[in-house]
């Protein structure tokens, strides 16, 4: 609509009446040269949400040292994973997809009532030219969908500041929900345990163990209340009973140490190690927390994580990929966002 009831004839267009569904992943550099990996790296690694130590005492260290270095070796990794067809990492080009497929589920569903678009935490397109198209584009509903599983405050919780901080720019604010995590919804176990099964079946030979590798944390966090460490744990034990294997078959690990803190334990890097030393020589990774591949998963995991098990004996690797843009993770998606805009659709 663009006409209010009942006002004058003189009164400004204003579009109102749609509903929107902003998708939102992490974020990704515009490219894997310095200034624009330092530029990506200085917005991650100045929220307090992910690096909660004070101002005063992690600006200097960050701005004179991290990230004086740390665009060369972070550009040099996602150089190595880049899609350099489309010009933009993995994550972009993945999160594009999963937003056009869930537009064509939603258009089937409610027509033109719905209207779906993505955003990145960090980086580009960002959060708030996504609101504010929407918001344009007569949406006075949204429903924020962070892509993230399992709640953690660095991730699914930085990202919806990130979606208040653009609502309070709106002068006609939109009603607003969040997606609440969905890592014990069945449709999303169900689908995981599909990605597994369609990985096993295509092998020769059975992996001696399954590691459920999770984005890690300080484990400081976890003992301020942050939930993250439990749903990893329940996710991983649904996921075994789902796919019927015993409770040897599937071990959990925590990826993507920074700082000099104790993370959440076992590390993916040296549990692989582990494994591959007491004999079990064939593994396959999956990685839970993350709903598209990144790279976190196809360099972390994919190259070092996979180098650390084949240097201590281990023999087959097999890294199993994000559910991404596949049809079962779309469709899970789906039926749990539909949930949530009961009473708006």
């Amino acid at each position: 609509m663009t006409a209010l009831p009942h006002a004058p004839a003189d009164h400004p267009p204003v579009k109102f009446g749609k509903i929107g569904i902003l998708l939102a992943n992490l974020g990704t550099p515009d490219h894997y040269s310095y200034w624009p990996m330092r530029r990506y790296l200085n917005e991650f690694l100045s929220d307090q949400r992910v690096i909660d130590y004070p101002k005063w005492k992690w600006q200097p260290l960050l701005q004179l040292i991290i990230l004086s270095k740390r665009p060369f070796t972070s550009g040099a990794a996602y150089k190595s994973i880049w899609n350099h067809d489309k010009g933009e990492s993995p994550l972009m080009t993945i999160t594009r997809d999963q937003t056009a497929k869930m537009a064509e589920v939603m258009q089937a569903r409610h027509g033109d009532k719905v209207m779906v678009d993505f955003c990145m935490r960090y980086g580009n397109p960002s959060t708030d030219s996504k609101v504010r198209a929407m918001v344009a584009a007569g949406c006075d509903r949204i429903l924020f969908v962070p892509l993230y599983p399992q709640y953690a405050g660095a991730t699914s919780a930085t990202a919806n500041d990130q979606f208040f901080r653009a609502l309070m720019a709106e002068a006609w604010q939109p009603a607003a929900r969040t997606l609440p995590a969905y890592y014990d919804h069945p449709a999303y176990i169900d689908a995981l345990a599909g990605s597994v099964e369609r990985a096993y079946a295509g092998m020769e030979t059975r992996p001696d163990v399954l590691v459920a590798s999770y984005h890690g944390m300080p484990e400081r966090y976890l003992m301020q209340g942050d939930p993250y460490h439990c749903q990893c744990q329940k996710v991983t034990r649904l996921l075994r009973e789902k796919l019927g294997w015993d409770k040897n078959s599937i071990v959990t690990s925590f990826q993507s140490k920074f700082g000099p803190e104790e993370w959440l334990k076992p590390y993916t890097v040296e549990e692989v190690a582990r494994l591959a030393e007491a004999g079990k020589k064939r593994i396959a990774v999956i990685a839970p927390a993350f709903s598209a591949d990144c790279i976190e998963t196809l360099e972390e995991i994919n190259e070092e994580i996979r180098d650390a098990f084949i240097e201590a004996g281990g023999e087959g690797f097999t890294y199993i990929p994000c559910l991404n843009d596949d049809d079962a993770h779309i469709a899970a998606l789906a039926q749990v966002i539909d949930e949530n805009l009961g009473g708006w659709v």
